[in-house]
């Protein structure tokens, strides 16, 4: 298992009240394959550095996880499918 920080930007389109939702399927992807959700900071609408699809603002969340090679894979592969995402990064951590 190794330590990984995670950040993911969700499009501004989606429903507030949809967007638990969203977190909530994305954590499961780790819990799921026995990783550990270490931390999960929400830091909510921001502006964007710069336009992303049409789109000048975005939902920021950002995770610390501990998780298999399988689970940032499956992560990955996930949020590059879906639409609500609009931008992801994920960096081991190596502290």
């Amino acid at each position: 298992m190794r330590k990984y920080e995670i950040m993911y930007v969700i499009r501004p389109t989606v429903l507030e009240e949809a967007r638990p939702q969203v977190i909530a399927d994305l954590n499961e992807i780790f819990t799921s394959r026995g990783g550990e959700l270490l931390d999960v900071n929400e830091w909510g609408m921001r502006d964007l550095a710069y336009e992303i699809q049409k789109h000048k603002k975005g939902y920021y969340v950002v995770l610390s996880v501990n998780c298999n090679d399988e689970a940032r894979a499956e992560f990955d592969r996930v949020v590059r499918i879906r639409e609500d995402i609009i931008r992801h990064l994920i960096i081991r951590d190596e502290r």
